[in-house]
């Protein structure tokens, strides 16, 4: 990667945010301090050295630590000046360049997938598609897909630096000629192997907050999207394993349906919770943050993309002048949904669940293995639904819901080990004060029944967000 800077401005936003984006997806870079020819010649050198030492110093902190810095002048004089004129530092860049240059692994096996950047027809000849062949390989004869527009096409003829080849393969940059279509079509895209890409309608990312993105990652916000050259806006929902598995590593690029997994009403990061909660977590040794975390993405239309690719999620209508990284998250795409009615078909297989709490108080006892519950809801409530789902006393018996009572939302509660002999005194005595109360209505009698200390009653379960049916499930 270059980073080209100004170097009489130095980094801007955007420069940050190519920085940003660099993290992510490349391991090298060089930066480039263009326009040497703005600065006055007798102070030039001063005023190269200080932005080099200034740029170091932004990059200290990140993987481009030490990398190579560049002054040049690309167009001496600008736009404008003639074409006689010869740049400064170029050719010293293109050294730089020559030694920081490896060749990486290649493979030419699986499906063809191609990055085109530029579309144009030739007269007699027929349609150019030249781009970066990003995985497997293509030989003259073979039909390709155009996904975007739903072709099947037949390779001519390719060409590599101008010169005619019959076979590329991953890494090329390659001109392929197919036979004619209208290349307003295609300015950029993807081309491939027939049927070996997806096009979804939503899909489940692996991801991380990126640390300079300002404020919460909310579930149901709308981000948008970058996957290859395509930029989509899309609804997220943020989940994270069960928080018994917050300390496991998770395996990399599979995502596993036969797990649960926690609905999150944000991203959790370490940014929103309080220094002083960060800083009794850390005593207390817990692994208070998840190791790993998804999102749902339901994309606002169709995406065609491999699996497994990068993933960029931001907030590009943020004003570009208000100097904050407008990235807010990156990650891959693990599984993507073809299937339009994937609400129906896909999301009942993503265990997602939310943990509900519901508090009530014991009314009062009916027997030794029996109480009267209220407040655990409300009166229209159909309390049938809830019959044989377990609660927690305050008191530390356990008990299950046998129905309703009356009509004002109240329940029974059966509790099968019997009330222990304190709870029975303590829910004895506030009914005494409460009849005391109702009889005389005298207000000190009325205040002692409200300090008496009431038996609560929890109830919780666990309930998936994609079950159409709604079941209240307890472990």
């Amino acid at each position: 990667m270059m980073l080209v800077i100004d170097v009489t401005k130095g980094m801007q936003t955007q420069s940050a945010e190519c920085l940003v984006i660099g993290q992510i997806a490349c391991q090298k870079m060089v930066v480039v301090l263009n326009k040497i020819d703005l600065l006055p010649e007798g102070k030039r050198q001063a005023a190269i050295e200080k932005m080099t030492k200034k740029m170091q110093k932004t990059l200290e902190n990140t993987k481009f630590h030490g990398c190579p810095v560049v002054p040049v002048a690309a167009k001496p004089g600008g736009p404008e000046a003639p074409e006689t004129v010869t740049p400064l530092g170029v050719s010293e860049l293109i050294e730089v360049l020559k030694s920081q240059a490896y060749l990486p692994t290649r493979d030419p096996s699986g499906p063809f997938l191609m990055a085109v950047d530029h579309c144009f027809s030739i007269k007699g000849q027929g349609t150019v598609m030249t781009g970066t062949v990003l995985s497997g390989s293509v030989n003259v004869g073979d039909s390709l897909e155009i996904p975007a527009l739903k072709v099947t096409k037949k390779v001519k003829s390719m060409q590599m630096f101008h010169t005619p080849v019959t076979y590329a393969m991953q890494g090329d940059r390659v001109g392929i000629c197919v036979t004619q279509f209208d290349p307003k079509l295609l300015e950029r895209g993807l081309v491939c192997t027939p049927e070996s890409l997806l096009t979804i309608h939503a899909a489940v990312v692996s991801l991380r907050k990126i640390q300079y993105f300002r404020g919460a990652l909310q579930t149901k916000a709308k981000f948008h999207i970058t996957v290859g050259h395509e930029t989509v806006m899309a609804r997220v929902m943020f989940f994270s394993p069960a928080p018994a598995d917050f300390s496991k590593d998770c395996p990399e690029n599979v995502f596993d349906f036969e797990k649960e997994y926690l609905y999150q009403d944000e991203y959790l990061s370490k940014d929103l919770k309080s220094a002083e909660e960060n800083k009794e977590n850390e005593e207390a040794g817990e692994a208070q943050l998840p190791r790993q975390q998804w999102a749902l993405l339901e994309f606002e239309k169709p995406v065609t993309c491999p699996k497994l690719c990068l993933v960029i999620g931001s907030k590009l209508d943020t004003d570009i002048h208000a100097n904050t990284c407008r990235l807010a998250f990156h990650g891959v795409l693990l599984q993507g949904m073809e299937d339009k009615n994937y609400a129906d078909t896909f999301l009942p297989k993503l265990k997602v669940y939310k943990l509900k709490h519901k508090e009530g108080q014991v009314e009062r006892i009916i027997d030794d293995y029996s109480v009267i519950g209220r407040s655990l809801f409300k009166k229209e409530t159909n309390i049938h639904i809830f019959v044989g789902l377990k609660v927690k006393l305050s008191t530390g018996e356990e008990g299950v819901i046998e129905g309703g009572f009356g009509q004002s939302g109240k329940f029974k509660i059966r509790i099968p080990d019997g009330l222990n002999p304190d709870t029975k005194a303590l829910l004895a005595a506030t009914s005494k004060k409460k009849s005391k109360a109702g009889k005389g209505d005298k207000e000190d009698e009325r205040s002692k029944v409200d300090s008496a200390q009431p038996v609560n009653i929890s109830l919780l379960f666990k309930r998936y967000v994609f079950d159409a049916q709604k079941r209240m499930i307890q472990s």
